[in-house]
């Protein structure tokens, strides 16, 4: 039998080690053999910080986001090989499209929102400038730059292709080469995933690592550029997260860890209501899809004590028709746990839950299969169990990585925060309720012991992508035993890849270094408009001063009678004189930014292909009928696009008036040609 190939230091490194065999979760056949032997992993990591990391930070953060794209669309085309591959892992058609569908959604999102939060350069400028001297020439500026090191991953057994891909998506964004290292019982479809990946030729060499088999003394050769993320048991995290190297060097660490994950029934969600429906279909639902071997399953059901009754014959009447078997066969809804090891984990779990409840549905020791034999593969039944006494710790402290929750009750609001947080800690909650009210107390109650909660209701029930689902845009993590960090979590998932830097000097300093205009920076005014000049030609700092226009009351009455502004500030004089802010009748903010871009604007056709919004807007000090307005804008930003004939630039603009007090700043974000016609 052949074993699984490694792909590092820039080849394929097949083992000549026996290797360990890995069974077929269905059928038990031997699909492979794994083994690391012979991998030096202090070259692979060099590798990747030597090769990986220079070629990745050559690239702007645009063109990561395009080749993300580029490789999420070539795995879509692969999809159904990965299917077939992941169904000897016990999962299900439905299983297998959450994990590489799901998987190839990751790297598309982070390509997309790359593109739109994302400027298309090196450096990452985080926030305003912040002034540090009267005089204005000392200021400082966050900068955020990648690690200079390399993304080591741990992953799991349950995800093999959306674990590694949520965990690459953010790093290739970021400039910072990746290894992935997958858990053996699934790690053949990872290997197949990480094939066609280096297969493509899309990526730089070493941006991409694979390890086969154990990691042996893989996080003795980390540093203090590198970062460590984790999933799987909590114990294991907390394993790693103490080992020297990792403690030495303060090396970036993230877990993301199994945990006690509740759903919380509403007191107003009664039999015969759209939430009580909602509440037992998910709880379902998350008991049976992969088997219940998601780390964000429901694992503690509370349900109000009157409602108990209800909610479990109501889940055991959904169970009773989950179809168990061959993942393969038609009709089949639940497939079989990874593994036999997996499946002798979660009986020993079972027997200390039910030392604190009793089964209301289900039998930890025989299963009725479909197309299968229930002892060769890893199958179990669905076990739904009811908690005799809600402040046992079992419940709250043991955790069978399968298909199984208990139903907790409880009968009021505090004894349920006082549950919740006796997990410890979790990656996700929900609250399925139409009351809001009960959704607020609940949510702020728990939130501090989850990542992620839930709120489910007949409003976003047809939407709502469920309890289970991490989002690439939102934060996958959670506090306590649920690890202590965050994945993905958009662009945070990118940040946490990057070094933050506080860089302080002179305004030109600090242009130089963002690649941004800086108030307080040097102006180019040059004879040609700013508006004439292509993205080629442009340069930042280009500017141009227009004016004065004065404001006349005959302006703004024309102005709010236009408009149907009339508010008593602009036309009330007597009112007006009474606001201590005006004194008197001002201008419209609107009228000033009208006769602000009147000022500034270059008429003619040319490479300036449109304005599309305006950002940071802020009136500052009142303009007055007689004041004289001047506006000066300056070229801020420039951001061409890829694969496109223009870009954007982004302009300061300040309107000020004959004292030189500044009335309005802001932002005017335009489209231009890279190339004048």
């Amino acid at each position: 039998m052949a074993v699984l190939r490694s792909y590092v230091s820039g080849g394929w490194h097949t083992p000549d080690a026996e290797g360990v065999p890995l069974h077929d979760a269905v059928t038990g056949e031997e699909v492979t053999r794994i083994s690391s032997a012979g991998i030096d992993m202090g070259a692979a990591l060099a590798h990747g910080r030597r090769v990986g990391g220079p070629a990745l930070r050559e690239l702007t953060f645009h063109q990561r986001a395009n080749l993300l794209k580029a490789l999420g669309l070539h795995l879509r085309e692969h999809r159904d090989e990965l299917y077939a591959l992941s169904a000897r892992t016990g999962a299900t058609l439905g299983d297998s499209k959450f994990d590489v569908d799901g998987g190839m959604g990751v790297l598309l999102s982070y390509a997309s929102k790359a593109k739109r939060e994302l400027p298309n350069d090196t450096v990452y400028v985080d926030g305003a400038v912040e002034p540090l001297s009267k005089g204005g020439t000392f200021a400082g500026q966050h900068i955020c730059t990648p690690m200079r090191g390399v993304a080591v991953q741990i992953n799991a057994f349950n995800f093999p292709v959306w674990g590694p891909l949520e965990k690459f998506a953010p790093a290739f964004i970021a400039g910072v080469p990746s290894l992935v290292k997958p858990a053996s019982q699934t790690a053949y479809l990872t290997a197949r995933l990480v094939e066609l990946i280096i297969e493509s030729g899309l990526l730089p060499e070493g941006a991409l690592q694979f390890v086969a088999g154990g990691a042996g003394d893989l996080l003795d050769h980390v540093t203090g550029q590198d970062l460590v993320s984790f999933t799987g048991s909590a114990s294991t995290a907390q394993h790693l997260r103490a080992h020297p190297a990792v403690v030495r060097h303060s090396v970036r660490f993230t877990a993301e860890a199994d945990s006690l994950n509740l759903s919380v029934l509403g007191p107003d969600a009664k039999p015969g209501t759209t939430e009580f429906d909602l509440y037992v279909k998910q709880l379902v639902t998350e008991m049976t899809v992969k088997a219940g071997q998601k780390c964000t399953a429901i694992r503690r059901a509370f349900v109000p004590a009157e409602l108990i009754d209800d909610v479990a014959q109501a889940a055991s009447e959904r169970l009773a028709k989950v179809t168990i078997g061959n993942p393969t066969s038609e009709g089949v809804r639940m497939g079989a746990l990874a593994s036999l090891e997996q499946r002798e984990e979660v009986r020993r779990s079972l027997k200390s839950l039910l030392d604190a409840g009793h089964i209301v549905f289900g039998d930890s020791e025989r299963v009725d299969v479909v197309d299968a034999d229930a002892e060769r593969g890893a199958f179990i039944s669905p076990v739904l169990l009811r908690a005799d006494d809600a402040d046992r710790a079992e419940p709250h402290e043991v955790e069978a990585f399968g298909p199984v929750s208990t139903l907790i009750p409880f009968t009021n609001v505090d004894q349920l925060i006082d549950l919740a947080a006796r997990g410890q800690g979790s990656l996700a909650g929900s609250v399925v309720t139409g009351d809001t009210a009960f959704a607020r107390e609940v949510v702020l109650g728990v939130a501090p012991w989850h990542g992620r909660v839930l709120v489910l209701d007949a409003d976003d029930a047809k939407e709502s992508t469920g309890h289970g689902s991490p989002m690439p845009q939102l934060v996958h993590g959670g506090p306590g035993r649920a690890g202590g960090g965050e994945e993905m979590g958009g662009m945070r998932g990118v940040l946490h890849h990057l070094q933050r830097t506080a860089v302080q000097g002179s305004p030109k300093v600090l242009a130089a270094v963002t690649n941004r205009w800086v108030e307080g920076a040097d102006r180019t005014a040059t004879e040609a408009h700013p508006f004439r000049k292509s993205l080629a030609e442009l340069k930042i700092g280009d500017s141009v001063t227009a004016g004065p226009r004065t404001v006349t009351l005959e302006d703004i009455e024309h102005f709010a009678e236009f408009t149907g502004d009339t508010f008593y500030a602009h036309m009330d004089e007597e009112a007006a004189k009474a606001n201590p802010f005006f004194g008197g009748r001002v201008a419209h903010g609107y009228l000033i930014v009208s006769f602000a871009a009147g000022l500034f604007v270059s008429p003619e056709p040319g490479p300036v292909l449109a304005n599309y919004g305006l950002e940071n807007l802020r009136f500052l000090t009142p303009v007055f009928p007689g004041d004289e307005l001047t506006v000066t804008l300056t070229a801020k930003q420039i951001t061409p696009r890829e694969n496109a004939e223009y870009g954007e630039v982004r302009w300061d603009a300040d309107v000020t008036k004959q004292d030189g007090a500044s009335v309005a700043k802001y932002d005017v974000l335009t489209l231009v040609e890279k190339e004048a016609k």
